[in-house]
């Protein structure tokens, strides 16, 4: 049997069974599994919505799984759709405008403590 390490998700994830929170301004994020060194995310986006400019000392992978959004990192300036992917090293400033509606799947690492409860 499967067993929950402290500090982290549930081994197994039902994502009907997790709230979703909502930010406001069009955007709403689902934490999945985690642990301590690692972190994935479901943020759903509404046309329009914009993931302001911002850095942190965490890694972060991005796969663009549906919409199309105009993804800026660290000076560059890209549009991405479904399929398509970015990384952001940590500290780089980083932000994300919803051009047509769509979902990102982040992964984080170490894990954001701050989405969690922990060290805002």
């Amino acid at each position: 049997m499967a067993t929950k390490v402290a500090g982290s998700s549930a081994p197994f994830i039902a994502a009907s069974a997790l709230p979703k929170e909502e930010l406001g301004g069009g955007i709403s994020r689902q934490i999945l599994g985690y642990g301590p060194d690692i972190m994935i995310v479901r943020v759903w986006f509404e046309e329009g919505s914009v993931g302001d400019v911002h850095a942190h000392y965490h890694s972060q992978s991005t796969y663009v799984e549906s919409g199309k959004f105009e993804v800026f990192v660290d000076g560059e300036k890209r549009i991405l759709t479904a399929g398509d992917s970015f990384y952001i090293a940590p500290h780089l400033d980083h932000g994300a405008v919803c051009l047509e509606p769509g979902v990102l799947i982040d992964t984080f690492s170490p894990a954001r403590e701050d989405f969690l409860g922990e060290g805002s």
